[in-house]
């Protein structure tokens, strides 16, 4: 996959909980930090998300905030 993106994390989806509209989506990206992906219901089950899935997580934000 080609994407412009440039900030791609690769990683395992360790978790998927669907709700009634969204869903969170755990991604261990590098042992042990984890990222959680909120996205549709809809989404998630378009791409079949199932523990133990290799995917590529996209940052499309502008922003990256630090807190100390």
């Amino acid at each position: 996959m080609k994407l412009s993106a440039r900030n791609q994390l690769n990683g395992k989806v360790t978790n998927v909980e669907l709700g009634a509209v969204m869903a969170n989506i755990k991604i261990e990206i590098s042992e042990p930090n984890v990222i959680t992906a909120v996205i549709t219901k809809e989404s998630a089950e378009n791409l079949g998300l199932a523990e133990g899935d290799d995917v590529c997580a996209i940052i499309k934000s502008t922003e990256v905030i630090i807190g100390k």
